[in-house]
């Protein structure tokens, strides 16, 4: 992320503004009343079955299966919450991306090109979906409008993670063949210059960019790198502990909705590090759980829900101090994690169990698992 798990946006009321949720800070916003959890629906992304699993927040209870094809791995959802798009792995030539229709729960016709796009990302005016593919280092636009392909824009070496800045403007894409990031010009569909984050060993595996638009943080193998967006440069490498693994399509990078700070996870580590986006320092690193593989942070900003795949828990960080709480017990190889537009629950998937567990993330408890569909590997939420 980038994304990373990429996940559905929300308006949200700022002032007298109307912006999607997650693209600009939330302090002192009003979450407009189909944001609330009771309106919510989970979308769970089942490799082993094909499917996809709807979820209805408010009941904790999973509707019918939605059949989208072999090996489906990555979700995200356009703005306004009428379509979902899943991309396949292990399906190439060609790749596939399925278009579902969430009104109906139907899919639609597969789009496919490429190799096999894993990674994918929407526009925030909901017109442009950029699937990056990383066999042949390049990212494809699709038109919502119609679904249809346009011209594969070359990135760089074995692409893994794309943002896109809040005004739209920018894509910005992690080529983790290559110590480079690409950024993509939105109005045109091309690549302008890359950036270089360091030497060959700065692999950027994800990468996050601040409500604000004004800076894009690139996760490397030890470091983070910030670029400044305005004029594509890169910043001083801030040191972060432990040897981060390469992993495609999880979110290891986050950045708080108030754009004050950054979490970064450290899977090898076991552990999640901050840092000041004023000052671009490191501050202690919070000690989570084993394997920390996934992150989210909630709408309100206040907490970071980590999954730890090894430990089988989910650990919340509290952003007002900087410590962990209790880890929760979930279920078998959490893989992913998102949380609802009222900041209240977490909903973890379990690779291992087949199942989704709820948390709290005021109480740490845990709900009973909702049973999804064969080996569930990402998740988003329609608001």
């Amino acid at each position: 992320m980038r994304a990373p798990i990429i996940r559905g946006l929300c308006a949200v009321a700022v002032g007298a503004a109307i912006v999607p949720l997650g693209l600009a800070s939330t302090a002192g916003a009003t979450v407009s009343p189909a944001c609330r959890v009771h309106d919510a629906t989970v979308y769970v992304v089942n490799q082993g079955s094909g499917t996809v699993t709807p979820i209805r927040a408010a009941a904790n209870t999973a509707g019918k299966e939605i059949s989208v094809g072999k090996n489906p791995y990555g979700i995200a959802i356009t703005p306004n919450g009428r379509t979902a798009y899943v991309t396949h792995v292990a399906t190439f030539p060609p790749g596939i991306v399925t278009p579902v229709h969430l009104a109906t729960g139907t899919a639609g016709t597969p789009i496919k090109f490429g190799q096999g796009p894993q990674v994918i990302a929407i526009t925030p005016n909901g017109r442009t979906v950029y699937a990056v593919d990383m066999g042949p280092g390049t990212v494809t636009p699709i038109r919502t409008a119609a679904n249809t392909v346009g011209k594969p824009i070359p990135v760089g070496s074995f692409p893994f993670a794309i943002a896109i800045t809040p005004n739209g403007k920018t894509a910005y894409v992690a080529n983790a063949g290559e110590n480079t990031v690409t950024p993509i010009r939105i109005a045109t569909n091309t690549a302008l210059k890359a950036i270089s984050v360091g030497n060959i060993q700065s692999t950027p595996v994800d990468i996050a960019i601040t409500p604000n638009g004004r800076t894009a943080y690139a996760l490397t193998f030890n470091a983070v790198i910030p670029i400044k967006t305005a004029t594509n440069t890169a910043g001083k490498p801030i040191t972060i502990p432990g040897f981060n693994s390469v992993r495609i399509g999880e979110t290891l990078i986050a950045i708080t909705p108030n754009g004050k700070t950054v979490y970064v996870a450290s899977p090898n580590a076991g552990t999640v590090t901050p840092i000041s986006t004023a000052t671009n320092k490191a501050g202690k690193p919070i000690k989570v759980g084993k394997d920390p593989f996934d992150l989210a942070i909630s709408p309100n900003g206040k907490v970071v829900e980590v999954v730890n795949q090894l430990s089988n828990t989910v650990t919340p960080i509290f952003t007002a101090t900087n410590r962990a709480g209790t880890p929760t017990p979930v279920g078998i190889r959490p893989w992913a994690v998102a949380i609802t537009p009222d900041s209240r629950t977490a909903y973890v998937v379990n690779n291992g169990s087949n199942t989704v567990t709820p948390v709290s993330t005021v109480t740490g408890k845990a709900s009973q698992p909702i049973s999804v569909g064969s080996a569930p590997v990402a998740i988003a939420i329609m608001r």
